[in-house]
């Protein structure tokens, strides 16, 4: 049996302009491990996910997924392998039913044999499987954005900013779908800056500050350490 993680940075960095965003982030994600990234804005969690799911070419480090180099590799050749996103503003195919887009990304990732209905289901969009994708609430089109991905068959979800604007019953219901993933053994990264919703779905997190890794941990030593501390309320 190997011993290579699911997922695994070393030394990776991106530049925009000369502007240094990530500097030789290194770390490891195992099957059906939850990892919270967090840190103040600009601190390069999105960048992160980008350089991950193929948004954006590293320009220093590796990237392996399943002991292989994926770095440089387009999004939706990331996805036939099993490495899948949603973002933090959602953008549907609005003029779509919401079955539809489910088939579409089935489709389109390589998942062919997916069942849409059974996505729609853990997805609680099951009822509103014919209505148009434009007419969803901001949580119901956050939930069709995390069901597209799903409709992958992802062995890596990244999950950007999902709980920004719900109340508490929705992300009670969303963090409970993210552990049931979780035990199915799927692995989530999971960039939030809502720590108790982070608290509540996972025991590791990942602090960036200025591009660099400031701390990998527990949430509750994370608040304890002075660099995160600084990094959060300006030094």
């Amino acid at each position: 049996m190997s011993s290579e993680p699911l997922l695994r940075l070393d030394g990776v960095g991106k530049a925009f302009g000369g502007n240094i965003v990530l500097n030789r982030l290194s770390f490891s994600v195992e099957p059906g491990e939850i990892v919270g990234l967090v840190g103040p804005n600009g601190s390069g969690k999105t960048t992160a996910i980008n350089l991950i799911s193929g948004v954006h070419r590293a320009d220093a480090g590796t990237i392996r997924f399943q002991g292989r180099p994926v770095q440089g590799l387009a999004p939706f050749r990331l996805a036939h392998l099993g490495i899948n996103r949603t973002f933090q503003v959602p953008k549907p195919f609005r003029e779509m039913g919401v079955r539809e887009n489910i088939e579409v990304a089935a489709h389109f990732g390589g998942a062919r044999g997916m069942d849409a209905d059974a996505v729609l289901a853990e997805i609680d969009l099951a009822g509103h499987a014919a209505i148009m994708a434009g007419g969803l609430t901001v949580n119901q089109q956050k939930m069709l954005d995390l069901g597209r991905a799903l409709a992958t068959d992802p062995k890596l979800l990244l999950i950007d900013e999902i709980g920004a604007g719900l109340n508490p019953s929705e992300l009670g219901a969303i963090a409970n779908l993210l552990q049931r993933l979780a035990q199915r053994g799927i692995a989530l990264i999971v960039v939030e800056h809502l720590l108790d919703f982070l608290n509540r779905i996972t025991n590791r997190v990942i602090v960036l500050g200025a591009g660099r890794m400031l701390f990998e941990g527990t949430l509750k030593a994370a608040s304890e350490n002075p660099d995160v501390v600084a990094a959060f309320i300006g030094g």
